[in-house]
């Protein structure tokens, strides 16, 4: 069976057919834009989930930072506290050298707590800090110290003017 077409309608059938390829150019050009832009979008959120994990971890170390500066800062007040508590010694010391070549240094717990001109002025200070009126030992020049952990207070001699 044949059928027989005319001229416009073949004019019509063919506009349709160019119709129909520009459309399924535009349709897989549209496919390959919207698949980029999923990628795209896909990166872009690894990206930003990455960015989100280095600033957290940023404010983790940054917040250690602080805390150790802190710690820094009160033990370098210590520390001044320290050196002036020290001079003041040395100036107690350097005042009371002029009667003694010789001053007594009480410490407890194995830290310099005070200096003063006579036992008796060393022992009076750690009395009055609540040592026990009784059971002080002298240590004997040249003899080995006592762990400093095991002596609550010691009363050591030390001479002045040198090390």
């Amino acid at each position: 069976m044949f059928r027989f077409i005319g001229s416009s309608t073949l004019a019509a059938l063919r506009a349709d057919q160019l119709t129909l390829a520009t459309t399924r150019a535009e349709l897989e050009a549209t496919r390959t834009a919207r698949t980029d832009a999923e990628h795209r979008a896909a990166d872009a959120q690894i990206r930003e989930e990455d960015a989100a994990n280095i600033l957290e971890k940023t404010r983790v170390e940054l917040a250690a930072v602080r805390a150790e500066l802190e710690t820094l800062r009160a033990q370098h007040l210590l520390d001044a506290e320290d050196r002036v508590a020290l001079r003041a010694l040395l100036r107690t010391v350097r005042k009371q050298a002029d009667r003694s070549d010789r001053v007594w240094v009480l410490f407890r717990h194995g830290e310099l707590h005070s200096v003063h001109a006579s036992v008796e002025a060393a022992e009076e200070a750690a009395e009055a800090e609540g040592a026990p009126r009784s059971g002080w030992t002298s240590h004997t020049p040249g003899a080995a110290l006592p762990p400093a952990a095991e002596v609550a207070w010691r009363v050591q001699s030390l001479p002045l003017g040198g090390a």
